[in-house]
């Protein structure tokens, strides 16, 4: 039934890599990055809605921006924003609303999703995760497999059996998770047609992921569910911040799904991109002649080709000879950087950060 479905928001980053129109203060998952007229987080959220409750729909962020999820999703109640004290991964925060929720309904299937990925088509999205729970509901801890339609290096991969030729929207056991490869390797994977995107959406029973984390996890499972009697009463956030003080910053790839033998990956069949970087933005973008993406109503682009440019509405821009070059301006601060270098955006940004760090 549908009032066993949960889902979990995940929205406590800081997008460091869509700087400058992302901050410490205003991350990308609050933005609307691709000018739809909403953020990520708000489309994130009106997607689940199709596939849970509204009333359970929980949103996993950080202290500081408890408001802003507050302000932009103000139909939830404030008891469905959980606060995170500090970054500790996605482990934790998986294990923080796996208990929570327990608590709540021990039969519950829990959806977990990022804030800031764009996905089209949302009936082949709820398809997809009605697919998933089956697969949970049969105690597998299930990821959503994303078909691969170039060799990316931002990404990693999922591998399945390769003679099974796993068609979109039916499901296969995982045979191993594999880190962002270099450009060689992710053109073996893309070759060899049994490697998905890992998108990062994981479907499971509450009950499963728990004894997982239990399983491999033991430290970590100890401190989110040593005192159980204190979720979803005024005693939790005083508990929860002890318990983040006291766990380890881990990923739940690392922590659980890389070691568990019970993972299935269902293959989606929506249209995905997790927006890690403004290159992701590129093809989901208006295109000049000249394969210039431009958001801003007074740039003029000379003699420039395959560029990806936004900036503020009231400037006036004029950008001649840039080939491949993302060009971003956004509270005053200027951004050029060459579209084969944005992997290495968050290795520039403490060298900016020291020349001028008020602008962080």
């Amino acid at each position: 039934m549908m009032n066993n479905n949960y889902c979990v928001i995940m929205a406590g980053g800081i997008g460091s890599r869509f700087w400058p129109m992302s901050t410490p203060e205003r991350p990308k998952q609050f933005l609307d990055v691709l000018g739809m007229g909403k953020s990520l987080l708000q489309l994130t959220y009106d997607r689940l809605k199709n596939v849970a409750p509204k009333e359970n729909i929980f949103i996993v962020t950080n202290e500081n921006y408890v408001d802003l999820v507050a302000e932009q999703i103000p139909e939830m109640a404030i008891e469905q924003i959980l606060s995170e004290p500090m970054r500790k991964n996605t482990a934790p925060c998986i294990a923080y609303a796996a208990a929570k929720i327990q608590d709540l309904n021990p039969n519950a299937n829990l959806i977990v999703a990022p804030s800031d990925h764009l996905i089209l088509k949302d009936q082949l999205f709820v398809d997809t995760i009605n697919a998933a729970i089956n697969r949970a509901e049969q105690g597998k801890l299930v990821t959503l497999g994303i078909q691969p339609s170039r060799p990316d290096t931002g990404y990693g991969y999922i591998e399945v059996d390769a003679a099974l030729k796993v068609q979109p929207g039916s499901s296969t056991a995982v045979i191993q998770f594999r880190e962002k490869p270099d450009l060689e390797t992710a053109e073996s994977f893309l070759a060899s047609g049994n490697f998905f995107w890992n998108s990062g959406i994981f479907i499971w029973k509450t009950e499963a992921i728990l004894e997982a984390l239990q399983k491999f996890q033991p430290n970590l499972y100890s401190i989110f569910t040593g005192e159980m009697e204190k979720y979803n009463s005024v005693d939790e956030q005083t508990m929860v911040n002890k318990c983040f003080a006291d766990c380890e910053d881990i990923s739940i790839d690392f922590a659980v799904m890389e070691q568990a033998k019970n993972v299935d990956v269902v293959v989606a069949t929506f249209d995905w991109s997790d927006l890690g970087t403004w290159g992701s933005l590129y093809t989901h973008m208006d295109q000049d002649e000249n394969g210039n993406a431009v958001v801003g109503d007074n740039v003029t682009m000379i003699d420039s080709k395959n560029c990806i440019v936004n900036v503020p509405n009231d400037k006036l821009v004029m950008i001649q000879g840039l080939e491949n070059q993302i060009v971003i301006e956004a509270d005053g601060n200027l951004m050029i950087l060459s579209q084969k270098d944005e992997q290495d955006l968050k290795k520039f940004l403490p060298k900016v950060q020291a020349k001028s760090p008020k602008f962080f």
